[in-house]
């Protein structure tokens, strides 16, 4: 029998048992299974199977010593939802391996694992990869060599560290390949540029280093021998947590415009519909969960503002005639944390 023959409830149960990362391939077969994969009831059914999560972190950073301890959690659906509480925010026990990396590597999520690739400030050559199926860090293979202030992103199947300084020579490009577990040499940035990003993303097939520093955006493109291009960023205040990529398309949260997209057909920033009450908040951090975007944020609340509450809210996001539209449910209080936490990471996870 042709999967095209299934019946959609059939289909779909099988479907939602696919990992999401393989979603994308399985869309460009036929428009049958395109529309399978991208219709809300596929999210619905990995939802009630608790498939997937996301990490993250808040950073501590100790005024004594300069000492910087991030702190983990979890955001996941609870085993028995009820609709006021159907999600949890757990504290999860994540202690990077590495103690000599004085600032947070940067990360990369990918199924089940988190790549954690080292060399922000201090240049390095390590990787230590995260599985949350065990809770259990394992080294993986070194870089060919030491990197530091780079960007990072993963296309397709493989994770590309992009620009940096190596060795005292700047603008060096590597790749791991997440199927056979090795680094390669991959196409140096064509021209040559900083890739000192407040906030990576992938886009396009390509890596995409946002820097506030300028207000811009470099996309690095593998396939096109490390073509690099570049568009603007609206002049605003903005997180490196509040920014994310939802079906291709680049969401970054404005504290004076709100949520924004960037169309890439006509070259400009817009404003997402219908979310007018989501301005002129502070501290955020966003995520695809489920189909939708994971919006959380950070507000005075507990004990005269000892400590902050995290606040949760998800958005559904709709193509029209007029560009995207989203559709907040209600907020949700998903716990607190001291007030020094910092958002510094919030990663998908299958």
């Amino acid at each position: 029998m042709a999967f095209s023959s299934l019946p959609k409830d059939v289909a779909w149960q099988i479907l939602a048992r696919v990992p999401k990362r393989l979603y994308p391939i399985l869309a460009c077969f036929s428009k049958n299974l395109r529309s399978l994969v991208r219709s809300p009831e596929i999210h619905r059914i990995r939802s009630l199977l608790r498939k997937d999560s996301l990490y993250i972190s808040f950073m501590h950073t100790d005024k004594t010593n300069g000492v910087h301890t991030p702190h983990w959690f979890t955001l996941r659906r609870a085993e028995s939802p009820n609709p006021s509480h159907e999600n949890q925010f757990i504290s999860v026990n994540l202690v990077f391996p590495n103690h000599d990396e004085i600032m947070p590597p940067s990360i990369v999520s990918y199924g089940p694992e988190l790549f954690f690739i080292s060399g922000s400030l201090i240049p390095s050559s390590t990787l230590w990869i995260f599985d949350s199926r065990t809770g259990k860090f394992r080294q993986g293979p070194s870089m060919s060599a030491d990197h530091f202030v780079k960007s990072v992103g993963l296309v397709g199947s493989k994770i590309y560290v992009v620009g940096g300084y190596v060795n005292g020579e700047s603008h060096q490009a590597e790749s791991f390949d997440l199927k056979t577990q090795t680094w390669e040499t991959a196409p140096r940035p064509n021209p040559e540029r900083l890739f000192h990003a407040t906030a990576d993303v992938s886009l396009d097939r390509k890596v995409c280093a946002l820097l506030s520093l300028g207000a811009i955006v470099v996309c690095y493109d593998p396939s096109r021998d490390g073509t690099c291009t570049s568009f603007v960023l609206p002049k605003d205040k903005w997180w490196k947590t509040g920014v994310c990529v939802i079906d291709n398309v680049l969401y970054v949260y404005y504290a004076r415009f709100g949520l924004m997209w960037y169309d890439t057909e006509l070259n400009v920033w817009r404003v997402v519909n219908g979310l007018d009450d989501m301005k002129k908040v502070r501290s955020v951090a966003m995520a695809e969960y489920y189909g939708k975007m994971a919006f959380l944020r950070r507000e005075y609340g507990v004990v005269g503002g000892v400590r902050k509450e995290v606040w949760c809210r998800m958005i559904a996001l709709d193509r029209s005639e007029g560009g995207i539209d989203g559709t907040a449910e209600p907020d949700q209080l998903m716990g607190s944390v001291p007030r020094g936490y910092k958002l510094q990471h919030c990663l998908s996870v299958e």
